[in-house]
């Protein structure tokens, strides 16, 4: 049987040397600049000729902006609409991302904890940023809820600072976790698929749904990553 998690390795595609240096363009570059190059389309088509009746494209990207941007008044508030950019960037690179990740043969970047840490460490950052430029110090009331018994202060503010540091460890595994447990699930039914010939009908049955249920998986997990953000931006807007 082949191994499955083979379709995870960063592999050179093309190599070359400059100056002494040899660069290498991997899969994972090329999969990174394909990803790019289709949100650039998307939404260069949705934003093109704009008209009071959308068509198809612009119709979508209106979809998405309306999910977007009622993601953030019903999670952080109005106040919190000045950062649409930042969740609708993060929404789109992981829902293209996993989708490109679902093409046969095509390497998932959001697979690997070391992109999604990458944005999870990016959000972790830009929002604790956002927190103490709007309250300053107070700010730090966050790791101790209103209403805390002074004798459990100590406990409480460790319990918080613990969760607060595990925000971006969270992010990160929640979604490389699923996508390759999904992946790696799939690889292993397309091989039983092409090792059991005229008997591979079953399990190519169980393939196609798993594929569809992937697919949803890959569109749920830019949502929630998404979805997240915006609590852990109304934290740092609001107090709660």
């Amino acid at each position: 049987m082949l191994n499955p998690l083979e379709q995870f390795l960063v592999k050179p595609v093309v190599s070359f040397d400059v100056f002494s240096h040899n660069i290498q363009i991997t899969n994972s570059t090329i999969t990174f600049l394909v990803t790019y190059l289709i949100i650039l389309l998307l939404t260069r088509i949705a934003c093109h000729k704009v008209s009071l009746v959308p068509g198809k494209i612009q119709a979508c990207g209106e979809v998405i902006f309306q999910l977007i941007n009622g993601m953030l008044i019903s999670t952080a508030g109005k106040n919190s609409q000045k950062f649409f950019t930042l969740i609708f960037s993060l929404f789109m690179f992981i829902l293209i991302s996993n989708s490109v990740g679902m093409i046969p043969s095509v390497f998932t970047t959001t697979s690997h904890i070391s992109v999604t840490f990458t944005l999870a460490i990016f959000v972790f950052i830009t929002i604790t940023a956002i927190g103490f430029v709007k309250n300053g110090i107070g700010y730090f009331s966050i790791l101790l809820p209103k209403g805390t018994p002074m004798f459990l202060a100590p406990l409480i503010i460790f319990i918080e600072l613990f969760a607060y540091l595990a925000r971006p460890i969270s992010l990160s595994i929640r979604l490389a976790a699923n996508m390759t447990a999904g992946h790696v699930v799939l690889k292993v039914l397309a091989t039983f698929v092409i090792l059991s010939g005229l008997f591979g009908i079953m399990p190519l049955i169980l393939l196609t749904i798993l594929t569809g249920f992937e697919i949803f998986i890959s569109i749920l997990q830019a949502y929630i990553f998404s979805v997240l953000t915006c609590a852990y931006l109304s934290d740092a807007l609001n107090l709660h």
